[in-house]
């Protein structure tokens, strides 16, 4: 047989080999003899590789491998003396075919098998079972697991993180107090979180003249999240909606959940509502509140790219423009910001307004209406300052962030005259000094700052709904009036909620988290009641917010 070997060039997707009478290798070579390249995006100057080496590349003894071993799974022919194009498998074993070991053989699989839905689901039973995998779960979780605790962590999205990662948030706000001599309120959880992101470079502070927050890298925040609940031994289930929630009496039994990959139920001692629109407790047939003068808007979060950062315009240069000029560009809403991450050329733009109703078609729609917003702030950013943003593009869009839509009614509802007095609770289990920041507005936003040594409280009984004995909640689902709620359903404050729901389940067992014992519970979470770290980034990490 004629010992001709196979040349390869490169159209689309699909390697197309032509006959070659070289008898030296699998290389195609040019006229001027050096190796050609393949015309396709990121390929070096020997071509792509199919095997896990370039086309001609070197081997042994300065000798080339043969354009066999380089094959694709499955390419086209090219017939030279023909011109036509017949399809061919070639599956190889590269270990068995040069001898290295047995190797294993590979063929092509037709068998199939029948099945057919039997049973109901899968059964899990643990100690907790904590519904919502955003920041104040997630905190929950570990706090939990650091007991411990056999814990579940159920969350419909389908990755961890909640709308600190999906939503693209992109700062942690309220974990320190105002002014700028300012400390920190929050640990436990907090301390990892900050110590570690950190190490990596994920994190930036921008100390403002009132207040003080910190930008994150949700890529980076994602990971975090997933490898500290795996590593404490967390039960981790996502893409699951739930269906029901069953009571015994003054206890919730068991939670039902579906997902695409079948049915799920959960029996626990103890619950965690982390849910942000307080759906356990919904489900449960527990009594909730809404806001009674109309939505509570969220936003629209995306991540720009290629920003100029040397050309960012001030905080209130933009707050200007758009209140000038969102009308022209079919904005809703009259300002916002844009956090320019240092070092980056990228940035996190909340400029918009969205309904965020309870209703799976309004919802639905509310969504898609965000995205055509946000690609209209985008817009507006590359035409009005077109120094920084002119070379913008969008590089995600986030989930629709929710800010408050339905929580839960406790035997406490945190007024907003107690967050305005500082009232501090005998029951209280965490602090800010976050403003009153309410949406109630399409337009705009109500923001109420605070004098520098301001601190207000959550109480335990703002976390407990008074039918059930073993449930509490966390985070933005807790029991506040709208203007409260809004001071309070920051990352800060959620994360020490949810290391204080856990503790509470834990101190009360299989009695009710109604009648612990609160100076006990104040014990194991006291940092985040009394101690006072002061800003402690590295300097290079810090900036002044204008």
């Amino acid at each position: 047989m004629n010992r001709r070997l196979w040349s390869a060039a490169r159209k689309g997707d699909v390697a197309v080999l032509r006959r070659s009478k070289r008898p030296d290798g699998c290389r195609n070579r040019s006229g001027d003899g050096r190796a050609s390249r393949f015309p396709h995006s990121g390929a070096s100057r020997a071509g792509p590789s199919f095997s896990g080496r370039p086309f001609g590349a070197r081997g042994v003894a300065g000798r080339t491998r043969r354009r066999r071993d380089c094959l694709p799974h499955k390419v086209r022919w090219r017939d030279a003396e023909g011109g036509g194009l017949r399809a061919r498998s070639h599956v190889r074993d590269r270990g068995a075919a040069n001898g290295k070991g047995k190797g294993t053989s590979s063929k092509i699989s037709t068998e199939t098998r029948q099945v057919r839905r039997t049973g109901s689901g899968r059964s899990v039973e643990a100690d907790f079972c904590i519904l919502g995998a955003g920041i104040s779960g997630v905190s929950a979780a570990l706090e939990a697991a650091a007991l411990g605790r056999r814990v579940v962590l159920v969350d419909g999205f389908p990755a961890l993180g909640g709308q600190a990662v999906n939503s693209i948030i992109g700062t942690f706000c309220g974990l320190y107090s105002n002014g700028r001599d300012c400390y920190r309120f929050t640990y436990g959880v907090a301390d990892r979180l900050l110590r570690d992101l950190g190490a990596e470079n994920a994190l930036y502070w921008r100390r403002g003249p009132v207040t003080t927050f910190v930008y994150y890298d949700e890529v980076a925040l994602s990971r975090w999240v997933e490898k500290a609940v795996v590593g404490a031994g967390v039960t981790v289930v996502v893409g699951a909606v739930l269906l029901g929630a069953h009571r015994e009496g003054r206890r919730i039994d068991r939670l039902e959940f579906a997902t695409r990959y079948g049915n799920l139920s959960v029996s626990a001692t103890g619950y965690v509502d982390a849910s942000g629109d307080a759906a356990l407790a919904w489900q449960a047939g527990l009594e909730c509140r809404e806001p009674a003068e109309g939505p509570i808007f969220g936003s629209q979060q995306i991540v720009v790219e290629n920003v100029r950062e040397a050309h960012q315009p001030t905080r209130n240069e933009v707050t200007e423009r758009l209140a000038e000029k969102a009308e022209a560009y079919g904005l809703v809403r009259r300002n916002g910001l844009a956090f320019v991450f240092p070092g980056r050329s990228t940035a996190v733009v909340n400029m918009t307004h969205v309904e965020t109703p309870l209703d799976p078609i309004e919802a639905s729609r509310k969504g898609i209406e965000g995205k055509d917003q946000a690609d209209r702030v985008a817009e507006f950013l590359r035409q009005e300052f077109p120094r920084a943003f002119g070379d913008i593009r969008i590089r995600s869009y986030g989930f629709p962030g929710i800010r408050q839509t339905r929580w839960i009614r406790a035997r406490h509802e945190l007024a907003v005259e107690e967050v305005r007095n500082g009232t501090r609770f005998e029951d209280s289990i965490a602090r800010t000094s976050w403003p009153i920041e309410l949406h109630n507005s399409a337009e705009g936003v109500v923001w109420e700052a605070f004098d520098d040594d301001h601190v207000h409280y959550v109480p335990f009984s703002s976390m407990a709904p008074p039918e059930i004995d073993n449930l509490v909640a966390a985070g933005r689902c807790i029991d506040a009036d709208p203007a409260a709620l809004s001071s309070v359903r920051v990352m800060g404050p959620c994360i020490a909620m949810g290391a204080a729901a856990s503790h509470a389940l834990d101190l009360a067992g299989n009695g009710s988290v109604h009648q612990i014992d609160i100076a006990a519970l104040q014990r194991r979470i006291g940092d985040n009641l009394e101690r006072a770290d002061p800003l402690d980034a590295r300097s290079d990490a810090v900036g002044e917010w204008t």
